[in-house]
C-alpha cells in the first residue's frame, strides 16, 4: 500500500464516540463497493463482497479488507485493469467527537490508466464518492449516538 502514489484525503470530524463511528462504518461499507456487473467489466479483484467488512480478509465488490486495527484503522486494496489502489480510513479522537479520514493512494499505469485517472479522478467523481461516504458514516454515526 504504502509504494502506491498518494491521490487525495478527505476528513470529517463527528459528532459520536469512535465505536459509533466504527459501526457506521461497517453499515456503509457493506454498500460500498460497486456492482459485481461493472466489476467483471473493469476486470477487478476482488469480484464480489464476502464476509463482514471491517474483518480482515473479507472482501467488498472492488475492495478487499487487507488490515484492521479495530476501531482505529481498516485498509481496503484493490486492484483492475487501469488500477492499483487502496483506500484507507482512520478514525481518530477529536475534541468535539471523532475524525474520520479517508486517504486514497493509488496507480494508473500506461496509456489506458491515464485516461481512467481523468475520468474518474480528473472529473471529480472519485472525490464526491469519497465525500458522501464520510458523509453517509457521519449521519448514521450521529442518529446512533442520539438514540
Amino acid at each position: 500500500m504504502d509504494d502506491l502514489p498518494f491521490v487525495d484525503e478527505h476528513r470529517v470530524v463527528i459528532a459520536a464516540p469512535g465505536a459509533a463511528v466504527w459501526r457506521a462504518l461497517a453499515v456503509r461499507l457493506r454498500r460500498f463497493g460497486g456492482s459485481e456487473t461493472f466489476a467483471r467489466m473493469l476486470g477487478a479483484e476482488p469480484g464480489r463482497a464476502t464476509g463482514t467488512p471491517l474483518d480482515e480478509g473479507a472482501t467488498i465488490v472492488g475492495f478487499a479488507v487487507a488490515a484492521v486495527v479495530p476501531e482505529r484503522r481498516v485498509s481496503l486494496v484493490g486492484r483492475h485493469r487501469f488500477s492499483r489502489y487502496a483506500l484507507i480510513l482512520d478514525l481518530s479522537a477529536a475534541s468535539d467527537g471523532t475524525t474520520l479520514a479517508a486517504l486514497t493512494r493509488a496507480e494508473f499505469p500506461g496509456l489506458r490508466g491515464t485516461v481512467y485517472r481523468a475520468l474518474v479522478i480528473g472529473s471529480g467523481a472519485h472525490r464526491v464518492l469519497v465525500r458522501r461516504l464520510l458523509r453517509d458514516v457521519r449521519r448514521q454515526a450521529e442518529v446512533g449516538a442520539i438514540r
